[in-house]
């Protein structure tokens, strides 16, 4: 007899046979089929797999893409202050040089003065013409001697004969030494460094014609230091004597404003 199994089997074949049949596919024709669809069916899968590394791979590379692009953004704004700040420089440059120019054109002129023998000079970041106090004054007073006048007339001359140097802003500064005044109508240092740049500023913006230096009194100003800038030490009678100065000091215009202690290095 045979068993519930092998009749099952040969049941399911006999339907399976009938099938085929129906179907117009042989058992070696479908078995082909099935090999065709398994085969597609691994193609589709390799597929979906090679698209999703794909993927994968497209994420990445626009995550770095997106990263060089930033990098090159900054580095383009990097260039471009870099750029600006070269503009900058450039022009800092020129108008430095520009100003250099008109400091040597301005320490060029006074060079005149020097061969009156007076010292021009670059101190505390400005330009000034020293004028001796004995050569100016007498001791403890505040009227010009004779040679002062003959020096003063000639610093005018120059300052007057040349349109640059006359439209220029000037201070006369007046220095004494610290020694102490014991008796004098000044009441003390202040006093006598004050009324002696009053008195060279007087002369030098008193019009000709009246024997001053007639230069224009409003490019002109005054002041008194006493003994609170000196160029030498007062523990001498050599540094005295240098401390006791007027000086005219050529103020600086707006453009000006800069160390000119290094130009005149």
């Amino acid at each position: 007899m045979l068993s519930s199994a092998k009749i099952s089997r040969t049941i399911l074949g006999g339907a399976i046979f009938f099938l085929l049949a129906a179907c117009g596919y042989s058992q070696e024709e479908w078995d082909q089929k099935v090999r065709e669809n398994s085969a597609l069916t691994a193609q589709v899968a390799a597929q979906e797999k090679t698209n999703a590394k794909c993927a994968a791979d497209y994420a990445t590379a626009s995550s770095e893409l997106d990263g060089l692009k930033l990098k090159f953004q900054e580095r383009g704004e990097d260039l471009e202050q870099q750029k600006q700040a070269n503009a900058e420089y450039k022009k800092r440059a020129e108008q430095l040089e520009q100003i250099r120019a008109r400091f040597e054109l301005l320490r060029e002129k006074l060079k005149k003065l020097t061969d009156l023998g007076l010292k021009v000079q670059v101190r505390d970041n400005r330009m000034l013409i020293q004028l001796p106090g004995n050569v100016l004054f007498d001791s403890g007073k505040d009227t010009l001697k004779p040679t002062g006048l003959e020096i003063l007339g000639q610093v005018a001359t120059v300052l007057r004969s040349d349109a640059d140097l006359s439209a220029r802003e000037f201070q006369v500064a007046g220095h004494t030494d610290s020694k102490p005044l014991t008796s004098s109508a000044y009441k003390d240092n202040w006093g006598l460094s004050a009324m002696r740049a009053r008195s060279v500023l007087a002369y030098l913006t008193t019009p000709i014609d009246k024997q001053g230096g007639g230069l224009e009194r409003t490019h002109w100003s005054a002041a008194g230091y006493a003994d609170t800038d000196p160029v030498a030490g007062n523990d001498t009678d050599e540094g005295r004597e240098q401390n006791r100065r007027v000086e005219l000091v050529v103020l600086p215009n707006v453009e000006e404003m800069l160390n000119l202690n290094s130009l005149a290095k």
